[in-house]
């Protein structure tokens, strides 16, 4: 587990085929630790919860479970690859884990590359 724990910046994320605003990107944060999360916009926390994660070769099966905030009561399966410094997530959110990693029109997936902040 402590492979995917950090703070995560994201270099690029699609929802159904369009592309998050870099405006948006660029003061976004997904912090992991052992078995929480947290999603901030600045300073802002806009969602918050606990994740279960399995690993199966090189890909994560994730679980989070809202608890404050935007996704409060939603469990969301996600599947992640992680390499180096650098980590892919496809979060189902409509309610049914991804196959692949893409963010297709119409897929109700969100897939965002994330790159691991250097720790201060």
């Amino acid at each position: 587990m402590d492979t995917l724990t950090g703070t995560w910046r994201p270099l690029r994320a699609e929802l159904d085929g369009e592309l998050a605003p870099k405006e948006a990107l660029d003061s976004m944060q997904l912090i992991l630790s052992e078995d929480h999360y947290r999603v901030k916009f600045g300073r802002e926390v806009s969602d918050q919860g606990s994740f279960v994660a399995t690993q199966e070769e090189n890909l994560w099966q994730l679980t989070l479970t809202g608890k404050k905030g935007v996704n409060a009561g939603r469990v969301i399966p996600a599947i992640a690859q992680l390499r180096g410094d650098r980590i892919r997530i496809c979060f189902g959110l409509n309610g049914q884990r991804p196959a692949d990693f893409t963010g297709a029109p119409n897929s109700g997936c969100y897939l965002v590359n994330y790159r691991r902040e250097a720790a201060t």
